[in-house]
């Protein structure tokens, strides 16, 4: 685990160094002592242990300790000897530590011998590093499967190399009592190996065992049956077909056997899903290797510490329920991270039983994921058939992380469990202050000096009990970062929640208002490290974002930079027919597109006829009356159009499955396709707001569709016609940014980048032709990181109204 550096390692010796005075003419060699403030991760993860470990090889006299703010160190002992404890401290850290700075200086030495860890110290300002929560290591994995360990089989096992972290930490510094752990007494066995600082456990906070908990149940609607194995008997429920509420790390999964199509039906039922594909975990690689395609770099990431859903390529016939992820070419794929899981999915000399699981998150689709018990017995009661549950509390939701690998680098889509709280690092100062993110895949963001805390994934804001989570969550960030937020900031939408949030909370704070996809380009700008001296051309495309003008934008060029964005150009505008109807209903769009682009709604068509006569005749008079009809330039409505305009997909029964869809149909296109290409039509228009724009007119590559469409063309060649005519688009348009204003920086942002063939297209053609190009790796490039470029601007924006004059 790295972070970036935010400073240095001050050099221990020199003069500040203040040696022990001499005992006579022959003297041993002088003494100095030094205090060193370790930053960074470095509680939870180790690190003490291991300064005591190297300061007893270095024979140092001295201390160790946990603070609000790092690891505190003093050392005593010849200057050498010091100068290398403080060189070695750092390099040598602990494999999940990330040493950020060590900081050291000269204290009069003691004279006292030996060196001791001693207990936490409260008070300050929090400004040590929350480790994420980690999976369980291969040593504890070792001890659950060894029938001779006082651990064996403990759904528990944990240590300090792994576990939960940042889902049971309630304050700093972190010990025992600052989590949820903190009502299970320790046994004496546990407590020896708690204190012992040569033991793997010595402080791993949420140590336990068997005799000291915390505690398994399983709980079925008829209750809980005394004396039965609660893993064996949801094994066999599993097996059996049930769908199996499991208390995870940050909340609640519903699982079934993913290879049993009746059980994958009925969840899919009852949790409301739609068509949205579910995740699997699988027992270990040898089990997803038949499934799909798992190049090093993913391999790498499913057995890693973080444990993310992996998006990977489906094996053609691969032999899993179509039910599991119908209409889409990849499978989402996770590995166990605890030992739970380890136990559900069977060690070695286990029963057989189900090697494949679906795990969704624990809610119904659209509210937050369950983290409570009574919650969950409430709220999962008509989805799951029984619950795996432990008394354990769960102080913050923590969904888990999604993540795809796209031209041999890892694309962050959900940033959550794994990799929250660590924090990222900004390439400017920041005041204290609070972004609260989009509506839409919430995450909040809090920073101060140079570092930027990313929440977890809250999700979509327009459920109470979202909102609510938001809040708790919002509390926790604070409280174990010390940021107390001088200024807020949130994006424009005169009807987003988290905006209203932001304005009843903000007080007499100022509150910046951002718009949607400037904030986009500044996230991709602060992920990259760019102080913003110079102006990237932003291309922003996403489905909705709040426009400048009242539009509904979402296919922006931005020339931009923290101070202010300039729009360059963008898709044409056509009408956004009743606003979330036409995103439910794909077919609205294409109607609506081909109306814009003077083409006739042929009953031959696929979206024609798709729309029910009625609904025809009311869009018909819709259009051409401008009711309720807000022009939109989205890059994620014009998906949606041609993927129901081909005959992909007319109902969207999650957010972005047209597009998903139509991203996979074009995956499945032959190579070498020598078939007539699409275009956009440029032109120049003048805009009172922003100037000259350079605006793209999808007409032409809509009636191009349409005729391949009754040409018979296959789908996947019309998807992949329209991606390079995408791509070539963007081209076309950082091409004639460069020439009019020297810019040669494209930063590629926004949800329909999460799109890897759209992307990696834009990529190798804006590369090739001598661009750099900026792509989200660490923060989604969709509206979860969208508050990390909030965060910027409005920066930049009060370090401006406090600037001197003159």
């Amino acid at each position: 685990m790295t972070l970036p550096t935010a400073g240095g390692i001050v050099a221990p010796g020199g003069t500040g160094d203040v040696p022990a005075p001499a005992a006579g003419p022959e003297a041993a060699e002088p003494v100095v002592r030094r205090r060193v403030l370790v930053r960074g991760v470095v509680q939870g993860v180790g690190f003490r242990p291991f300064v005591y470990a190297l300061a007893g090889e270095l024979e140092l006299a001295g201390h160790v300790t946990n603070t609000g703010e790092g690891v505190v160190a003093e050392v005593e002992g010849p200057p050498a000897a010091v100068a290398s404890f403080c060189a070695r401290i750092a390099d040598e850290a602990p494999p999940l530590a990330a040493v950020e700075t060590v900081e050291s200086r000269a204290v009069p030495p003691t004279g006292r011998p030996g060196f001791a860890i001693t207990a936490s110290r409260d008070g300050g300002a929090a400004r040590t590093l929350v480790s994420p929560d980690i999976a369980t290591c291969a040593d504890c994995l070792a001890e659950l499967a060894d029938p001779a360990d006082r651990r064996y089989r403990h759904p528990f096992i944990v240590c300090t190399n792994c576990g939960p972290r940042f889902t049971v930490v309630t304050g700093l510094p972190y010990d025992r009592a600052h989590t949820t752990m903190a009502g299970f007494p320790m046994c004496a066995a546990c407590r020896a190996q708690y204190a012992d600082p040569a033991d793997r456990r010595f402080h791993a906070q949420p140590v336990a065992c068997p005799d000291c908990g915390p505690r398994l149940r399983l709980i079925r609607p008829t209750g809980r049956r005394p004396g039965e194995d609660p893993v064996a008997a949801a094994r066999e429920l599993l097996a059996d077909g049930a769908v199996l509420a499991v208390k995870g790390l940050g909340g609640y999964h519903l699982a079934c056997d993913a290879s049993n199509a009746g059980a994958v039906a009925r969840l899919r039922e009852r949790k409301a899903r739609g068509r949205k594909p579910f995740a699997v975990m699988a027992r270990d690689l040898a089990d997803v290797e038949p499934l799909a395609r798992v190049g090093p770099l993913e391999a790498e990431l499913l057995s890693g510490p973080q444990r993310p859903v992996v998006l990977l390529r489906r094996r053609p016939g691969a032999r899993i329920c179509d039910d599991v992820a119908p209409g889409s070419p990849d499978l989402g794929v996770m590995l166990p991270y605890t030992p739970l899981h380890h136990l559900l999915l069977g060690l070695p000399g286990d029963p057989p039983g189900p090697r494949l699981l679906v795990m969704t998150s624990g809610n119904l689709s659209g509210e937050p994921i369950v983290t409570g018990d009574a919650e969950a017995r409430e709220r999962l009661a008509g989805i799951a058939d029984a619950w795996l549950a432990h008394d354990r509390p769960i102080h913050v939701p923590c969904d888990d992380s999604v993540v795809r690998v796209c031209d041999g680098e890892p694309t962050m889509l959900r940033r959550s469990r794994g990799y929250a709280p660590l924090p990222v690092a900004l390439p400017l100062p920041v005041r204290p202050a609070l972004a609260v993110g989009g509506d839409l895949k919430n995450a909040f963001c809090l920073g101060e000096d140079r570092k930027a805390w990313m929440s977890a994934h809250i999700g979509d804001m327009d459920d109470l009990a979202t909102q609510r989570a938001f809040e708790r969550a919002e509390r926790q960030l604070e409280s174990i970062t010390s940021v107390r937020p001088e200024h807020l900031a949130a994006d424009r939408h005169p009807r987003y929640r988290s905006s209203h949030w932001a304005e009843r909370s903000a007080g007499a704070r100022p509150l910046a208002r951002v718009q949607h996809h400037h904030a986009h380009v500044a996230a991709a700008m602060a992920e990259h490290g760019l102080d913003g001296t110079r102006q990237v051309i932003g291309v922003a495309f996403d489905g909705t974002g709040y426009g400048d003008d009242g539009a509904v934008w979402g296919g922006e060029v931005l020339l931009a930079d923290y101070d202010g964005h300039r729009r360059f150009g963008r898709l044409g505008y056509v009408p956004l027919p009743g606003g979330d109807a036409a995103v439910r209903r794909p077919y609205r769009m294409a109607l609506a597109h081909l109306r814009a682009a003077g083409l006739p709604w042929d009953a031959d068509l696929p979206c024609t006829a798709a729309c029910p006569p009625d609904e025809l005749h009311l869009l018909d008079r819709q259009l051409d009356l401008g009711l309720n009809c807000v022009p939109t330039s989205s890059m994620g409505r014009l998906f949606d159009a041609v993927a129901s305009l081909a005959g992909v997909c007319h109902l969207a029964e999650y957010e972005a499955q047209a597009a998903m869809e139509w991203e996979a149909a074009a995956m499945c296109a032959p190579e070498g396709d020598d078939g007539p290409g699409y275009a956009f039509a440029l032109r120049a228009e003048h805009d009172s707001r922003a100037g000259a724009e350079l605006v793209a007119d999808p007409g032409p590559v809509l009636a191009a569709v349409a005729a391949d469409v009754r040409a018979g063309t296959a789908p996947a060649l019309v998807a992949a016609r329209f991606h390079r005519a995408v791509a070539a688009l963007v081209g076309a348009w950082c091409t004639a940014a460069r020439e009019r204003h020297g810019l040669t920086t494209v930063a590629l942002t926004g949800g329909v980048f999460a799109n890897a063939l759209l992307s990696s297209a834009c990529a190798a053609s804006l590369r090739a032709d001598g661009f750099t190009v900026l792509r989200h790796r660490h923060v989604p490039p969709n509206d979860g990181g969208l508050a990390l470029g909030q965060l910027m601007v409005a920066a930049r924006a009060a370090t401006a109204t406090t600037r001197p004059a003159g």
